[in-house]
């Protein structure tokens, strides 16, 4: 086929009216790439078919973008220092509509759709659920036709690359721009000034008013890369706007003329740093800074962006919080709120008073936690030397919220000194949670457990004085991409059966219910499954070089690691299982596959050792001939977005396993569901929401409540007495003891042990035994295959709750007061 410039990477064939989708391909593939048929690629086919579509999105998104100011709607803004967005092609092909056109083209080239979407990178602009939820955010503000858009960072390197050495997480730098990026374009006029350091000038104007003026500052650019979200099979596509640093001169030329070639562009170098790499090492001085300079950088850009568009149609800030919503997805993004006080202040001369009336008005705080060392706090004398306005604003607000309180709420020295900004025990420290409280007119909690502990345990004074200002809205996921793309063979069973518009309304799955008893349903489901297996059996095959019985259980835990999500009591009943087949080999017993992914911390000392134990218990268990295919034990690494869409429609266990009263919600758990995975959990985040929704009877639910785990603290948690009392337990912790799994590395793992019996702060002593007994049960339900589908079924079909869609819509009506704008 010849395209009307001739193009001749296509064989000539007729070619359909119009300017097609083909010709663009092959337009990008000549004069973009420069490849023809002989010398392209299958990553120049991904690149060719990328702008493609790029292309077609563009008008769209123009268009949206005009909409949004002729209408002079209100916007929503929604900042976050993680965008977790995994592979764009492939979604993007959903959301348009084009997955069969671009089949055929590649087709008639001879290339696989799915093989070339395996050359696309994903963007290393999030590590965990944070980032990933804000994803599934933007997915759903488009869908629902939100003028609604996404400010973040553009990492250049992402958290890290993990690869596996003697069983230990190795970190290796994540340059996902490598072979660059054709879904961000780079808006080469919009840039700011982002200031940092310096001193800050006090002076009377005419008026007899005191003026600040921050001064001698060291200065970078924030430089606007946009990356367009597509609804679905709608004509909305909004703006997910990402910040790159760039000095504001690359090149000193009178150092380089010295002689001084490192110094003429260390200036260049020290700037942009800014937005080499997501979360820095804070554990150092230098990392503390970096990651402040990072979070204000953002901040700052942004709000000068949100501004500068609020101003096209406003000449005066009288309507800008009628006007403007900006939510802050946990406290990361928190110095924006003395950073719009500075600039209505400083730069718009206008009053506290009402400056400070804008900005309560404007922004609304999402939390994230309620692990107490992970409520985000900044030493006074870091922040201040950075931010040395900032800190001034941030005194005045703390001096003027301890006096409401005062007045309105309490007198009692020790509430104040909880509910300050201020903590002035020991080295002063600024609390961006309490901030977050009170500059914000909404808080909200993801998970109604965690929205209780918030108002009755984190946050209950706060609750007190503002009870109208906590509200829940429960996380969701994006049934686009966590089940139509991520499982297309579920999925097409689900459609033939009650059509598509599960897709956009996920309460439509209800429908299935009705097919649980259907013989038929039943087996081309678990048929969908075992195929999913498949797909997985093959990458671990190819990636591990390590057989998987696929008769098995796939029992997964994959996520984020960290000593409350607890990957290590799941280590101790990988090891109790292990022990009860050694005992008796020959006995029948339901084979299992364990499945481990995720990344710790770099610094996270005793989260890299779990993932440690993990691997030396997989040698020892998958090398013993007495195991066989009965238990396998596997952790793959590098987890990714692209990778939990090829685990989690093979999973049949789900595990979220947290101790109960941590996780605020968890949306892995969702996901899971979703895929018709059944879930082992505690009554922790959404799990108890997932069990109010599915029944208690089709979800396996052990271990402490929230409220007896602290009890149990407060009466005082001997975890050795536990151990001394259970033989099946002590036995496995003395096996690890005695080095075991760790015969060339004795000692290796006495950090878990000494933690375990002596504090076991997340309390796996103490919820061992339930988690064994349930694990029986799960066994014992997996032998009825067709009771194990039903409760499969029933778990997709009563998810519908957990659509990012109903979290968005709660958003819009409950938080931010914001209407859809249908794009034509």
């Amino acid at each position: 086929m010849k395209t009307k410039n001739n193009s001749i990477f296509f064989t000539d064939k007729e070619k359909p009216e119009g300017y097609s989708l083909s010709n663009q391909f092959a337009e990008h593939m000549e004069f973009n790439l420069v490849k023809d048929r002989i010398t392209a690629t299958g990553e120049d086919a991904y690149f060719a078919l990328s702008l493609s579509l790029r292309d077609r999105l563009v008008k769209n998104w123009l268009r949206t973008q005009r909409k949004y100011f002729e209408k002079d709607v209100k916007r929503v803004y929604y900042l976050s220092l993680e965008f977790l967005m995994g592979r764009l092609l492939g979604n993007a092909l959903i959301n348009m509509d084009f997955y069969q056109q671009c089949y055929e083209i590649l087709r008639e080239d001879g290339y696989s759709l799915e093989d070339i979407r395996d050359y696309e990178n994903e963007m290393g602009l999030g590590n965990g659920g944070l980032g990933r939820l804000a994803a599934c955010y933007l997915d759903s503000m488009a869908t629902l036709e939100l003028p609604a858009f996404g400010y973040g960072i553009r990492y250049e390197y992402g958290i890290f690359e993990q690869d596996i050495e003697n069983g230990y997480q190795v970190e290796k730098a994540d340059y996902w721009l490598d072979a660059g990026n054709p879904w961000d374009i780079l808006r080469r006029k919009l840039k700011y000034r982002v200031k940092f350091y310096g001193r800050v000038e006090q002076q009377m104007d005419e008026n007899g008013e005191l003026q600040f003026k921050w001064v001698d500052t060291e200065d970078v650019l924030a430089v606007a890369y946009d990356v367009p979200i597509p609804g679905y099979k709608n004509s909305t596509v909004n703006n997910l706007r990402l910040w790159s640093a760039r000095a504001t001169s690359d090149f000193n030329f009178k150092d380089f003329d010295r002689g001084d070639y490192l110094a003429a562009v260390e200036r260049k170098n020290n700037s942009e740093i800014i937005s080499k790499v997501l979360y820095p090492n804070d554990t150092i001085v230098e990392g503390k800074f970096l990651r402040l300079k990072q979070q204000y950088f953002f901040v700052s850009a942004t709000l000068q962006d949100i501004i500068r568009k609020y101003k096209i149609n406003h000449d005066n800030y009288r309507k800008f919080a009628e006007k403007t919503t900006i939510q802050l997805n946990d406290t990361h993004p928190v110095v924006a709120i003395p950073e719009l006080m500075r600039i209505l202040i400083d730069d718009e001369k206008m009053g506290w008073n009402d400056a400070w009336e804008i900005t309560k008005k404007t922004f609304a705080y999402t939390n994230h936690t309620v692990v107490p060392e992970a409520l985000e706090e900044w030493p006074v004398k870091i922040f201040g030397e950075l931010l040395p306005r900032h800190l001034q604003i941030v005194y005045e607000i703390d001096r003027r919220i301890r006096e409401e309180i005062k007045e309105s709420y309490s007198t009692d020295s020790d509430v104040i000194a909880q509910m300050a900004i201020i903590d002035e025990r020991g080295e002063k420290r600024i609390r961006m949670a309490n901030l977050a409280i009170v500059g914000s007119y909404k808080v909200n909690g993801v998970a109604q457990l965690h929205t209780e502990i918030l108002k009755n345990v984190i946050f209950t004074h706060f609750h007190k004085l503002y009870p109208d200002k906590f509200v829940n809205v429960t996380n969701g996921i994006t049934p686009r991409r966590w089940l139509k793309t991520a499982n297309p063979i579920l999925s097409e069973i689900i459609t033939e059966k009650i059509g598509d518009r599960w897709v956009r309304n996920l309460d439509e799955l209800r429908k299935i219910e009705q097919f649980t008893d259907d013989p038929d349903f039943r087996e081309n489901w678990r048929n969908a499954k075992w195929l999913s297996k498949k797909l997985l059996i093959d990458y671990i095959e190819k990636e591990h070089s390590i057989k998987v019985n696929p008769e098995s259980i796939f029992d997964v835990q994959i996520k984020r690691f960290h000593e409350y999500k607890r990957q290590l009591l799941n280590v101790l009943h990988v090891i109790t299982l292990y022990n009860r087949i050694k005992a008796n080999p020959r006995e029948s017993i339901v084979p299992r596959t364990v499945i481990f992914s995720g990344k710790a911390a770099p610094a996270y000392f005793m989260a890299k050792l779990v993932i440690k134990l993990i691997n030396n218990v997989a040698d020892v268990v998958n090398k013993d001939p007495d195991i066989g295919d009965k238990l396998k034990v596997l952790f793959l690494k590098n987890y990714s977005v692209t990778l939990a869409e090829i685990i989690i429609p093979a999973a049949d266990l789900s595990e979220q396993i947290s101790v109960a009263g941590l996780e605020a919600s968890g949306t892995g758990n969702m996901k899971f569901a979703l895929n018709g995975a059944l879930t082992i959990g505690t009554m922790d985040g959404a799990n108890v929401e997932i069990r109010q929704e599915v029944g208690d009877e089709n979800i396996f639910i052990f271990g402490l409540l929230a409220d007896e785990v602290r009890s149990l603290k407060q009466k005082g948690y001997r975890p050795k007495e536990y151990y001394q009392n259970n033989p099946s337990l002590k036995k496995v912790i003395d096996m690890i003891s005695s080095n075991y799994f760790s015969k060339k590395e004795h000692g290796i793992f006495n950090p878990i042990i000494e933690s375990l019996m002596n504090v076991d702060y997340y309390c796996l002593f103490a919820d061992y035994q339930s988690y064994i007994d349930k694990q029986e049960e799960v066994s014992n339900l997996y032998l009825n295959i067709d009771e194990w589908t039903k409760k499969s079924i029933i778990n997709v079909a009563r998810i519908g709750k957990f659509s990012s869609d109903r979290s968005i819509k709660e958003y819009a009506e409950k938080i931010w007061k914001v209407k859809p704008c249908k794009i034509d």
